[in-house]
C-alpha cells in the first residue's frame, strides 16, 4: 500500500448547512435536497430543464452495450437499521447485462462479508455506477430489486443517466482469482476508525459514496457517486471525522442533495494494490461557508461524514489495479490537498500581519518590467486573493529611517501556490527591487486586497483592456479564467485587448499566447501597437495605433459584456467615457486606479452613492491617541490627515493615497472624517482612509477633538 501521513488533526469547525423543506416542486426528477442544492449555485432553471433531458427511466443502448463490458460495479444498498452502505463487486466481463430497456441483471453470489449485501432482496431500493477506470467512462443508475436470488439480482430501472469522466484516476486491473470464489478474509467490524483504516483513507485518491432518501408518494431512492483528488484529500479529524472538499461537477447534486434530506452516507475505500476494502457508515451534512473552503484550492463546498460502523475486509476483491502511466485526472491535479489547506488557514489566521516572503524567482518580462515570485518563509501557505487584487508591501531600503510601502498588482492567478508582483522601475521601491533584491532575499506583505478584481461568479462575456503596466492585472484574470475554464470545463468568453508603445515594451508575450492556447478559443487576443516598426501583422500584432471605441466597435460582436479597464489615467478615462457613450452601464465598467489618480464616473440613476458629509470649516484639534502626539487641521492648509500626522512626525502605514488600497486604515476613537472624492477602498463608519480623509463639520457645531488610534 502507498501510504501518507494522516491528515492534520483539526481543521476549524463550520456551521453545516441547515435544511428546511419549503415545499419546492418535486414534480420533476430532483427532490428538494437536490433543488436546494442547485438554487445555492444558481442553476435551479438550468438544472430543471436538464434533469427532463437526461434522466431516463430506462437504459438507452448505448448503456445496454456499456455495463456488460465491465470487470466490477458499485452498488449503494440500505441495510434494515436504515443505514446506507456501499460496495464493490466484481466478476468477469458479461455479469452485467440488459435483457431489456427496463432492466439490468447482475450475476454476482451473496456475500455474507459484504455489510452492503443485507440490502440486497426483493422489492429493495439500490444504486449502482458502473465505471472503467481504465477509460474514465461511468454511468449511473438507481432503482428497485424486481427479483434476487443466490447467484444473481435483477434490477428494475428507476433513472439512468450518464455520467461525467472528472477526477478519476486511469487504472488498468486484472483478476488474481476466481471471482465467484468465496473471499479468505472475514470481516472486522468496528465502531470507530483504527490506524489500519486511518492509512488507507489518508493513501486514497479515490472513493465511492452511497446516499439515499424517501421521497413522499414515490419509491425510495438509492445513489452511487464516484469520488475523486490528490491522495490526501479526504481529511481525518484526531475523532475520526471525515472532510471531504466537494468539487465542480455536473450540478445534479444528487450526493449532497441526498444528505440534505437524509443525513446518511455509506463511503467504500479500496486499496487497488492488494484488494482490501474499507467501508463506513455514519451521519452526514454539507458546508457551504467557512475559511477552510477558500482554503482549499478547487473546493465549493464541503460535506462530513462522522462514522457510526466500519467494516474492514482484507483481500476482498478478486482483482488489482495498476496506475496507467501519467494517469492522474487532470481536474484531480487542479485541486489542492489539506496539507496545503491547513498552511493557508494559518496565513488567513495572521491575514494583517506583515509576513515575510523569500523572493524564489526573479523575470524579465521586458526591458521595463520585472517579475517577482514570493513564497511564504513561515512555510505557511498564502492567503487567498481575487483576481486583480494588489498586495501591500514593506520593503527595507538602506538611508530610509523606516520601511517603505507600496501596493503592488497581483499577476498570478488566484489558484497558483506563490504571489507574483510585476512591476516597471518608476521610484524608490521599484528601483531597490529591480537593481537590489535578489533571488533568497526576503521583503514583508500583507493579505492582499483591493475592490478591482474579476467577479468570478458572473457568466457574461469579459472584455479586458490593458495599456502598458495596466497589463498585470488583466493576466491575473486570463489565468484565473483559464483555471475556471479548466476545472469547471465551461469557459467564459473573454477578449483581451492589449496595447503597448512598441514591441520591445509589451510583456508577458509567450504567457499571454499559451493562456490563449489553453483556453481552446474562448479567448480573443487583440494587441495593439503604437510604433510597428520591426513588428510582423498577425505575427506580432492586430492593429496598430491605440485602443479607442473605433477598435471596439469593429471587433466586438453584439453582447453584453462586462469591461475591466486598467492603465495610465487618460486611457481609462477616455475609454470609460467612450463606454458610457455606447450607454453601457456605469456597474459593468470596472476599472483600476493607479495613485490619487481616480476615474470620474458618470452615475446611472439606481447607482447609490454614499453621500459625502461637508468638510469642516474651522480648524480642528485632532489627537493620535496612541502616540500622544496632537496637531491642529487648518482647512486653508489643505492637508490629508496622513499628511498632519506626518508632520507631527509620526510614520502611519499609507501607500497609493488616493484611497484605493487601503493600507491607511485607521480606527476613529472620537469624531467623524469626510472625503475630497469618494475613495474605492471600502472603509466602515468608524474608520477613516487618512490618506485623503479629513475631519467632517461637527454635527453639533461644538469643538471636540477628533481622536484617531495611532
Amino acid at each position: 500500500m502507498n501510504t501518507r501521513s494522516a491528515s492534520p488533526s483539526k481543521i476549524p469547525s463550520s456551521t453545516p448547512l441547515q435544511f428546511t423543506p419549503s415545499g419546492a416542486d418535486t414534480s420533476g426528477p430532483w427532490h428538494e435536497g437536490e433543488i436546494h442544492m442547485q438554487q445555492l449555485a444558481g442553476v435551479e432553471t438550468k438544472m430543471a430543464e436538464m434533469g427532463k433531458r437526461v434522466l431516463r427511466d430506462h437504459l438507452i443502448d448505448q448503456h445496454r452495450q456499456f455495463y456488460p463490458q465491465l470487470p466490477f460495479a458499485v452498488f449503494g444498498t440500505v441495510d434494515d437499521a436504515g443505514d446506507v452502505w456501499a460496495t464493490l463487486r466484481a466478476n468477469h466481463p458479461g455479469f452485467l447485462s440488459s435483457p431489456d430497456p427496463h432492466h439490468l441483471s447482475v450475476n454476482i453470489p451473496h456475500d455474507a462479508t459484504d455489510p452492503a449485501d443485507a440490502g440486497i432482496g426483493d422489492g429493495t431500493a439500490i444504486g449502482m455506477i458502473g465505471i472503467e477506470l481504465h477509460t474514465r467512462r461511468r454511468n449511473r443508475m438507481n432503482g428497485t430489486i424486481a427479483h434476487s436470488s443466490d447467484d444473481h439480482f435483477t434490477i428494475e430501472v428507476g433513472h439512468s443517466y450518464g455520467n461525467c469522466p472528472q477526477y478519476i484516476h486511469l487504472r488498468d486491473f486484472e483478476f488474481i482469482r476466481d471471482p465467484l470464489a468465496p473471499a479468505a478474509s472475514h470481516a472486522e467490524t468496528s465502531t470507530e476508525l483504527d490506524e489500519r483504516a486511518r492509512a488507507i483513507i489518508a493513501a486514497a485518491d479515490t472513493f465511492f459514496v452511497a446516499t439515499y432518501v424517501d421521497r413522499a408518494g414515490k419509491k425510495r431512492e438509492v445513489d452511487v457517486s464516484h469520488r475523486g483528488g490528490k491522495a490526501g484529500f479526504v481529511h481525518i479529524d484526531a475523532d475520526g471525522t471525515l472532510t471531504i472538499p466537494d468539487f465542480a461537477g455536473n450540478l445534479f447534486f444528487n450526493t449532497l442533495g441526498n444528505i440534505l434530506t437524509n443525513p446518511k452516507a455509506g463511503l467504500i475505500f479500496t486499496d487497488f494494490n492488494t484488494g482490501n476494502v474499507l467501508q463506513i457508515t455514519g451521519d452526514a451534512d454539507v458546508i457551504v461557508e467557512g475559511p477552510e473552503i477558500a482554503a482549499f484550492q478547487g473546493a465549493e463546498r464541503l460535506w462530513r461524514v462522522f462514522p457510526r460502523k466500519v467494516v474492514f475486509r482484507e483481500s476482498a476483491l478478486p482483482m488489482r489495479w495498476r496506475d496507467q502511466a501519467d494517469g492522474a485526472s487532470p481536474n484531480s491535479l487542479l485541486t489542492g490537498d489539506w496539507e496545503s489547506a491547513a498552511r493557508n488557514l494559518a496565513a488567513i489566521e495572521a491575514a494583517k500581519s506583515w509576513r515575510s516572503f523569500k523572493i524564489s524567482r526573479i523575470t524579465e518580462e521586458n526591458h521595463l518590467i520585472k517579475s517577482f515570485h514570493l513564497k511564504p518563509a513561515d512555510q505557511n501557505g498564502t492567503l487567498p486573493n481575487k483576481a486583480g487584487q494588489h498586495l501591500p508591501v514593506r520593503v527595507e531600503i538602506p538611508g530610509t529611517d523606516t520601511p517603505l510601502i507600496r501596493t503592488y498588482t497581483l499577476s498570478n492567478g488566484p489558484s497558483d501556490d506563490t504571489y507574483r508582483i510585476s512591476l516597471k522601475r518608476e521610484g524608490v521601491v521599484s528601483s531597490h527591487l529591480h537593481d537590489t533584491l535578489r533571488v533568497g532575499d526576503v521583503i514583508e506583505a500583507r493579505a492582499p486586497a483591493g475592490e478591482f478584481h474579476l467577479d468570478a461568479d458572473a457568466k457574461r462575456p469579459v472584455v479586458l483592456m490593458a495599456g502598458g503596466i495596466g497589463i498585470t492585472p488583466m493576466i491575473s484574470m486570463l489565468r484565473h479564467i483559464v483555471y475556471e475554464g479548466l476545472r469547471t470545463r465551461g469557459f467564459r468568453p473573454t477578449w483581451l485587448f492589449y496595447s503597448a508603445r512598441n514591441l520591445a515594451d509589451r510583456a508577458f508575450d509567450s504567457e499571454i499566447i499559451e493562456l490563449v492556447k489553453v483556453a481552446q478559443g474562448n479567448i480573443r487576443l487583440v494587441r495593439v501597437l503604437a510604433d510597428t516598426d520591426g513588428a510582423e501583422p498577425r505575427k506580432d500584432y492586430e492593429a496598430s495605433g491605440h485602443i479607442d471605441m473605433n477598435l471596439l466597435r469593429s471587433l466586438l460582436p453584439f453582447d453584453d459584456f462586462d469591461f475591466y479597464l486598467c492603465g495610465p489615467p487618460p486611457f481609462m478615462q477616455a475609454m470609460y467615457d467612450g463606454l458610457r457613450g455606447l450607454n453601457i452601464t456605469n456597474n459593468r465598467i470596472h476599472a483600476e486606479a493607479f495613485g490619487p489618480a481616480s476615474l470620474q464616473r458618470s452615475l446611472d440613476a439606481n447607482d447609490q452613492l454614499p453621500e459625502l458629509a461637508p468638510a469642516s470649516s474651522k480648524a480642528t484639534q485632532v489627537e493620535f491617541a496612541k502616540s500622544g502626539q496632537t496637531a491642529i487641521w487648518q482647512p486653508d492648509a489643505d492637508k490629508t490627515l496622513l499628511e498632519l500626522a506626518e508632520d507631527a512626525g509620526l510614520a502611519p502605514e499609507a501607500s497609493c493615497r488616493g484611497g484605493n488600497c487601503g493600507t491607511c486604515r485607521t480606527k476613529i476613537a472620537q469624531g467623524r472624517v469626510t472625503y475630497k472624492t469618494q475613495p474605492s477602498a471600502p472603509v466602515k463608519p468608524d474608520e477613516a482612509l487618512i490618506c485623503c480623509a479629513v475631519p467632517a463639520a461637527s454635527e453639533t457645531d461644538d469643538d471636540a477633538p477628533l481622536i484617531l488610534e495611532l
